[in-house]
């Protein structure tokens, strides 16, 4: 009995019920590349999360937590492991404070807080993926960032303990948090939102909705922005776009099979129909060192591969 049958025969029937073999990871992430996941466990609440971890490491067996696919490049191999996939989406208004679970999708959390005229979140309006990933990545734009706004997360620690974290313990930074570093399942959480202002943040949704459509793609499928932006040149500054310094290095018009460069943004990298995760391997290199020749700068990747030869799902 391999680790994949030893996880579902040590699975109680409901939950066993629920698992999905086979189902292709182009499908579950945004780019649309990525062979098949061995199992895909749905998550609906925390306990069934503590279950699915914990029955996956009795068993051996890796597992990768995703939510709304998004910054993540899933390999043409598959995964052999278990892809927890947390679809929890509820939502409860507490005062001025959102509770919210993780599977939410992030935007849909902008627009629904909106509608309860609670403000402070319109910046973050059209980010994809969900809220799990947007608060394990310290999601952010126009300068604000989503830790600005929790009041407490709820983790799943990989040691198998439900624990409720205020911001000050997330470690938080620039696209990364200590949550994600630990292997921290998100599950949910509170943030801190205000009233007061609401015509102002509408209209600044709008506006950031409008901006994105004008420079991301709409129909074409892709992980969102794939580098960081570099360091502030000094305490205080703005950072400097990577878009900015791969335009320049002739990044635009870089293509590998079906995987392309966005012709509106350069930090972009598109799905044309059919690319390979090897194809998308290699544009992002070529990427990189075409600024790094440029510019003497080596950019950091935001986007994770989920390499399927890794213990316990790792990415890099």
């Amino acid at each position: 009995m391999d680790a994949g049958e030893r996880f579902l025969s040590l699975l109680p029937e409901d939950l066993r019920g629920s698992v999905r073999r086979g189902l292709p990871l182009s499908g579950l992430t945004t780019l649309r590349v990525g062979g098949p996941a061995a199992l895909v466990c749905p998550v609906q609440n925390p306990e069934q999360a503590l279950r699915f971890q914990q029955t996956a490491d009795q068993a051996g067996l890796p597992w990768f937590v995703l939510g709304g696919g998004s910054n993540v490049l899933a390999d043409d191999r598959g995964f052999g492991g278990a892809i927890l996939k947390i679809e929890a989406v509820g939502l409860e208004r507490q005062g001025d404070a959102i509770a919210v679970q993780a599977g939410m999708p992030f935007d849909a959390l902008v627009a629904a807080t909106l509608a309860e005229g609670l403000c402070g979140l319109e910046f973050a309006s059209g980010i994809p993926g969900s809220v799990g990933g947007a608060l394990a990545g310290n999601a952010g734009c126009y300068g604000r960032e989503i830790r600005d706004l929790v009041g407490e997360v709820t983790v799943l620690t990989p040691g198998g303990r439900i624990e409720r974290r205020g911001p000050e313990e997330c470690g938080f930074r620039y696209r990364g948090s200590a949550l994600r570093d630990a292997g921290d399942i998100v599950l949910s959480a509170v943030l801190r939102l205000h009233r007061g202002g609401l015509d102002a943040a509408v209209a600044e949704r709008n506006a950031h909705l409008a901006d994105r459509r004008a420079k991301h793609p709409v129909t074409e499928p892709s992980a969102g922005s794939w580098f960081r932006n570099l360091d502030p040149a000094e305490p205080g500054g703005r950072r400097q776009p990577a878009g900015v310094l791969l335009e320049e290095a002739g990044a635009k018009q870089m293509r590998e099979g079906d995987a392309a460069v966005f012709a509106r943004h350069a930090n972009i990298i598109v799905n044309l129909g059919h690319a390979r995760s090897d194809e998308v391997r290699r544009l992002v290199s070529r990427m990189r060192e075409a600024v790094q020749r440029r510019f003497d700068v080596l950019l950091q990747e935001e986007v994770r591969y989920l390499d399927p030869s890794a213990p316990a799902g790792r990415t890099i």
